[in-house]
């Protein structure tokens, strides 16, 4: 019997500095979690929150306006501990495979974890989705989600920088490129068998 797999799309907002201001140990903490879970093609889970950070709690005026999120809602959200527990309830039985766009995602929640003294909630392979991408079409550059999305002729889910929106858009590029990769997959080999009817073969000698 063929064992099921998982996969989890995740796209996480960031803090970020004000612009040209140097900030003493600054660095970059989740404030929103956009995750899609799939099982067998099937999405079995949507998961989004606001996030409060925990060593820089206020929003730069930069962060504000160029991901469209308050510090109201920052603060309302789950800690990074919640978020943490809650991705770790995606280590289930199935073998899992974490999809992001662009790298940041899980090098943000590596250091994340590390200055908040926390274990890295996820054991499973990960797949950094724009460098399929940028090898499956051989781009001299790393695509935006939102212009790979485009170049397929289609649009973004939602809203671009809002976490699931992009969690989901990436879930969908995957799909896109899946299906891309089966049709270019070389046919099997022909047999003799194949080649010629034996029958007919088999009929002139008879």
């Amino acid at each position: 019997m063929k064992e099921k797999r998982q996969t989890i799309f995740i796209d996480f907002e960031f803090t970020m500095p004000e612009r040209n201001v140097r900030m003493k140990d600054f660095y970059a903490e989740i404030i929103e979690v956009g995750l899609v879970a799939v099982v067998d093609d099937q999405i079995t889970e949507q998961f989004s929150s606001y996030v409060t950070p925990l060593k820089f709690p206020i929003l730069s005026e930069r962060c504000k306006s160029f991901l469209h999120i308050s510090q109201q809602q920052v603060d309302q959200g789950i800690s990074f501990y919640e978020l943490v527990r809650k991705l770790g309830e995606f280590n289930n039985q199935y073998e899992t495979t974490i999809v992001t766009w662009g790298n940041m995602d899980m090098k943000v929640l590596r250091h994340n974890c590390l200055e908040a003294g926390l274990k890295f909630p996820f054991k499973a392979a990960e797949l950094d989705l724009s460098m399929e991408y940028k090898r499956f079409f051989g781009d001299q550059n790393q695509t935006g989600l939102w212009k790979a999305v485009q170049e397929y002729g289609k649009e973004g889910t939602g809203k671009h920088h809002r976490a699931l929106d992009d969690a989901l858009t990436t879930y969908n590029i995957f799909r896109l490129v899946e299906k891309d990769k089966r049709y270019l997959e070389k046919p099997k080999p022909t047999t003799i068998g194949d080649r010629i009817d034996f029958s007919k073969l088999l009929n002139e000698f008879a």
